[in-house]
């Protein structure tokens, strides 16, 4: 496990190398660049901007050089620390991503780990309970989960909270605690505000993953071990619980590997609706204003996020599954 687990690790730097090549490029393929979109921003104010303040412009944030020394430039820099200075938000991108990867991240574990407190049972449930009362609502909610966008159930949960008790959940935070110290009403106010976006990811993610696991727990329940199992006398929970449950949850662990980025990934229009200063709507800012360094240096992360997610849901799953380590 430990030399599959430094191979693992050192395959790492070359993925994100040939990740951060195509990100680079890709986010210097649309025509113009940061300088002609804040020549139009500006224009659009009714200010105006000659040739030489662009040009000027363009050597200051060296977007007058060729693409391939730019992003050795900008490599360089990543390798030492240094993940350039944002253009959008003139401050390094180190700091931006200081005060926003930390809040996503753990807006994305919260919400995962709801997802699958909401999932497991209930997908345990449906099985068991095949073609029930029960099944058929499981299955009706988790289409509804599945079809409805996020972003609309984030704008009605906001709307009920606001018409039933007269609160707006929008930021971390309520105005008067925004520049408070921490305390114990701050952190009952951070609850207040965030239990609705994770509310909102949980459910979203608890959809497909019930039918997932409702489908993986079935195929299960029909083969001879079980059947075995409950010749030999085993009490009804010891053979679900210990053997066709543990297999069944397999796919649930090999998808962490996709779940932590699409997490981070799915809360850009949440974070929008409700006003959350997490790393997605940064995300959507630095796109629309070609911000390379800041949209490469978040690029960057959701692939690291990938690669690190998918190695410990293979440790995982080789820890519930001793046939994976068999092999």
């Amino acid at each position: 496990m430990t030399r599959f687990v430094m191979r693992r690790l050192l395959l790492l730097i070359p993925f994100l190398f040939l990740i951060s090549v195509v990100a680079f490029v890709i986010i210097q393929l649309p025509p113009g660049d940061f300088v002609d979109t804040y020549v139009r921003n500006l224009e659009a104010q009714g200010g105006t901007v000659n040739a030489a303040q662009t040009a000027a412009l363009r050597a200051r944030y060296g977007l007058d050089e060729p693409m391939w020394l730019q992003y050795w430039i900008w490599m360089s820099n990543l390798l030492q620390g240094d993940f350039g200075n944002s253009f959008l938000f003139d401050r390094p991108v180190a700091d931006v991503l200081a005060e926003r990867v930390p809040r996503t991240v753990a807006l994305a574990v919260a919400s995962m780990t709801v997802t699958w407190l909401i999932a497991i049972p209930v997908g345990i449930f449906s099985a068991l309970r095949k073609y029930s009362v029960g099944d058929h609502v499981a299955t009706f909610l988790s289409f509804v989960g599945v079809a409805v966008p996020p972003f609309l159930l984030a704008l009605v949960g906001m709307y009920l909270v606001f018409d039933r008790t007269g609160f707006l959940i929008t930021g971390l935070y309520s105005p008067e605690f925004r520049s408070e110290p921490w305390s114990p009403a701050k952190v009952g106010d951070l609850l207040k505000n965030t239990w609705l976006p994770i509310a909102v990811l949980a459910v979203t993610g608890a959809a497909g993953t019930i039918r997932v696991l409702r489908s993986s727990l079935l195929d299960e329940l029909k083969k001879l071990y079980v059947t075995t199992a409950r010749a030999k006398g085993l009490p009804e929970h010891k053979v679900i619980l210990k053997y066709p449950v543990r297999i069944a949850i397999n796919p649930l662990i090999s998808t962490i590997g996709w779940m932590l980025p699409a997490m981070v990934g799915g809360e850009v229009v949440v974070s929008k609706v409700l006003n959350l200063p997490t790393t997605g709507p940064v995300l959507l800012e630095s796109i629309l204003a070609q911000d390379m360094y800041l949209t490469g240096a978040i690029v960057l992360i959701l692939s690291a996020l990938t690669i690190i997610g998918t190695l410990l849901s293979d440790i995982l799953l080789a820890a519930a599954d001793p046939r994976i380590r068999y092999q």
